[in-house]
């Protein structure tokens, strides 16, 4: 059960997205490049202050080298390329749909925020992928070792795990779901990560 959890966790639809966009030819990966621009840009600017003060413009004036409108557009709203819920919403899968419909934003600056999320923890992700599980733990204690993933991430990106409620990047929510088997739905998954993430905060 163990090594078939830890297999289903290395091909998420995340993941693929992740992969496809970071691997693939010239162009995604440019795509992927301009992404990280603005990324890079929310997650500066959510240190200094709350996400609903941030729009397009005030991500766009702190993206460096520079930023514009066009290019703000082409990585986020309803527009943008490449977009990680669209390949949740194609997967099709019940477990696919119910995230896509957690993340499934009208503000694009929202939508940024919740794959800024997903890159920033993302590493945090591949640590605990290639060292922290194992075939000889219990699925409960490949959710603990998510969970303490999470509150590292958080504790080192305060602002950005803060914001949008203290929702949780959406890979770490499918990761839960194909850790639990199918047993907790996107929204209790959900739910049970964002309370990890408020635990962390008030830790400090």
């Amino acid at each position: 059960m163990s090594t078939m959890i830890i297999e289903d966790l290395g091909r998420t639809v995340i993941g693929r997205w992740h992969s496809r966009l970071t691997h693939s030819g010239s162009v995604r990966r440019n795509h992927w490049q301009t992404k990280m621009v603005y990324f890079r840009s929310a997650a500066r600017l959510l240190a200094d202050r709350p996400a609903q003060e941030l729009t397009w413009k005030t991500v766009v004036a702190g993206a460096r080298p520079r930023g514009c409108r066009s290019t703000f557009y082409e990585v986020a709203g309803g527009r943008a390329r490449h977009r990680m819920v669209d390949d949740l919403i194609v997967d099709g899968g019940t477990d696919s749909i119910q995230i896509a419909l957690r993340y499934l934003r009208t503000n694009p600056v929202e939508q940024l925020i919740d794959e800024t999320k997903v890159w920033s923890f993302w590493p945090y992700r591949q640590q605990l992928l290639t060292g922290g599980l194992h075939a000889g733990l219990t699925p409960e204690q490949m959710e603990d070792k998510l969970a303490d993933a999470l509150i590292s991430w958080a504790q080192g990106n305060a602002g950005l795990a803060g914001a949008l409620h203290h929702s949780p990047p959406a890979c770490a929510v499918e990761d839960l779901i194909v850790v639990r088997r199918g047993r907790l739905t996107a929204t209790l998954a959900a739910s049970r990560l964002s309370e990890v993430i408020r635990s962390a905060e008030q830790a400090g």
